[in-house]
Formats: structure tokens, sequence, C-alpha cells
């Protein structure tokens, strides 16, 4: 070895690697190789400082608050019952909602298309008076 002041050993014990570039654990402070810096790989008895999961409702996607010594299954229960603002009438909001009304047409619009001579709801396609058949026209209609 030319430089054996450069570089830390590992503190895993079966490993004790010499490492140029070692990592330090931001729970337990102590100094690991690249493969042993994960919480779970060296075991570290302080990952419960760090490794904190905040729990999520599942029907806003809001988190929820866990103080320490509560379940989180009940506090976000609790949230569900009371708290939550979730709204599935605007999970479901269609857009294209408005239906033609010539029979045999399925098309639907997002906006109103209104005969100005029946006043009924059509598609695109068959919004022109001639193009349903439009029964309630105050003057005549040529084709032409």
């Amino acid at each position: 070895m030319e430089l054996p002041w450069l570089g830390r050993h590992c503190s895993e014990r079966a490993c004790k690697q010499l490492d140029f570039l070692p990592l330090k654990c931001d729970a337990c402070g102590e100094v690991f190789c690249k493969d042993h810096i994960r919480y779970d790989d060296h075991k570290c008895s302080s990952a419960y400082k760090k490794n904190v999961q905040v729990p999520v409702c599942p029907l806003c996607n809001a988190p929820i608050p866990v103080q320490k010594g509560e379940i989180p299954d009940v506090v976000v229960g609790a949230h569900m019952d009371k708290d939550c603002k979730y709204n599935p009438a605007q999970q479901k909001q269609r857009i294209f909602t408005n239906k033609c009304l010539k029979p045999g047409c399925k098309r639907k619009e997002m906006m109103k298309v209104v005969c100005e001579q029946c006043g009924g709801n059509f598609c695109i396609k068959h919004r022109h008076p001639l193009d349903h058949d439009c029964k309630r026209s105050s003057h005549p209609m040529s084709k032409a």
C-alpha cells in the first residue's frame, strides 16, 4: 500500500474494505462502502429516525400526518370518515354529454349545438335543419 492514510475502512464487520470514496450513513453516522451504505445492508439501528413513510389517502391522494405512537391505518380511516375531500362525481365527470337527437345517430358533442328552428340538440353532422329533417320549421327550406 502506497497511501495507507487515504480512504477509510467500511464499518460493516464482515467487509472492512478500504474505500477511497467512503459514504457516511445519515442515520447512524458510521462510514460504509458502496455495497453497505443502505440501511438494510448494514442493519442500521438508527434507521427508524430517517426511514419515515407518510401514508397517503387512497381516495383523495392527500398525505396524512401521523403522530408518533399512532397506527397509520386508524389515522387514514379517520381522515376518510371526516376530512376527506374526495368527490366521486368529479372523477366521473364526462366531457361529451350532449347526445344528438337525430334517430339512429349515437354521436355526442362537447358543446350543445341547438337548432334555431326546433330547439333540438344535434351533432355537428346533423346541425342543419335539412340534415335532421326539422319538423317545426317556420319557413320552408330548400336543399339547394
